[in-house]
């Protein structure tokens, strides 16, 4: 068994048929079969169930695939860091959320690529849950998310706080009334919007449970579904003026306990740090010390507490 085996293996597994696997690998269909049976007997198990539709994991299989996956990401590694003489170049790939995406991060990228022409980055908008998903399993670099984050296999490092608020309806005039609505709905963007989570707990704790919630893929098509009156949503408050010109819409202010969260930046403890890397790391870091020191990023506003008032 050979790291071009498993390649082989994983092509199968993959598309879910060897013809497929043999265009897709540029060899002859017969070719595969017999790799595929060699890998079998070698290992002694059968990896796939055969049926009229291609082929599906065998139990043992599913247990193989993810050792190829490391496998096929060490030998990735392993050529960044022979070719890397400590010129920032080549690949990277970073997540966000895309509400920070709008808001924060352009100015650090734009400085990063301004800087280093040569990295070619490419930026990923996704749930929090998603990406932290996508940079355990080393599909990104690293990643923007909403804080905080706790994996024994995750470095974060801190960016900034966002002041969060509901956005409602035009005419919504108070979170409390709205929560006596029956027809109250949670508008959000996609599964895992962490968010949605914070605005489902904010919600359990004024007596609504178990809200329907309306998914969607951008976030204009969650600000036109609110400013319609199909739900509520919550949002950092920068987002307004953005916002604004989506749709009309109403903000309700936040106790304290729930308006404030962290945005940041996670990467893999284990990953290999090629100059690229560094590099932007270390102008994230540049970055945030000289925004916070500048004031550019104003204080949290006070939460008012009757505060479920609209002011804007």
């Amino acid at each position: 068994m050979d790291i071009s085996d498993l390649q082989v293996f994983a092509t199968v597994a993959k598309l879910g048929s060897m013809r497929k696997a043999s265009e897709e690998l540029n060899t002859v269909q017969s070719n595969i079969t017999a790799r595929i049976r060699a890998l079998e007997e070698n290992l002694g198990t059968s990896l796939f169930e055969r049926h009229h539709r291609g082929v599906t994991l065998s139990a043992a299989g599913q247990r193989l695939l993810p050792y190829y996956d490391r496998l096929a990401h060490l030998m990735c590694e392993a050529r960044q860091a022979t070719i890397d003489d400590g010129v920032p170049t080549g690949p990277l790939k970073i997540g966000s959320q895309e509400t920070t995406a709008a808001l924060r991060i352009s100015p650090v990228l734009a400085k990063f690529l301004h800087k280093y022409p040569d990295v070619n980055l490419s930026l990923r908008t996704e749930t929090t849950a998603a990406l932290i998903e996508s940079v355990l399993e080393h599909r990104l670099d690293g990643a923007f998310v909403c804080g905080p984050v706790d994996h024994p296999n995750l470095k974060t490092s801190s960016c900034f706080a966002e002041e969060l608020v509901v956005f409602g309806p035009p005419d919504m005039t108070s979170i409390a009334k709205t929560c006596d609505h029956a027809n109250l709905r949670i508008v959000v963007m996609n599964a895992g919007c962490q968010y949605r989570f914070m605005l489902e707990d904010f919600l359990a704790r004024l007596g609504r449970k178990n809200v329907p919630v309306l998914e969607f893929g951008t976030l204009e098509t969650v600000i036109n579904c609110v400013s319609a009156g199909l739900g509520i949503t919550m949002l950092p408050r920068a987002l307004l003026p953005h916002i604004n010109r989506i749709g009309p819409v109403s903000l309700h202010a936040l106790p304290a306990s729930s308006a404030h969260v962290e945005t940041v930046f996670i990467s893999r403890k284990d990953a290999l740090q090629t100059s690229a890397r560094t590099a932007l790391f270390q102008t994230i870091q540049d970055h945030w010390e000289d925004f916070h020191a500048s004031n550019d990023q104003p204080a949290p506003r006070q939460a008012v507490h009757s505060s479920l008032r609209v002011i804007s």
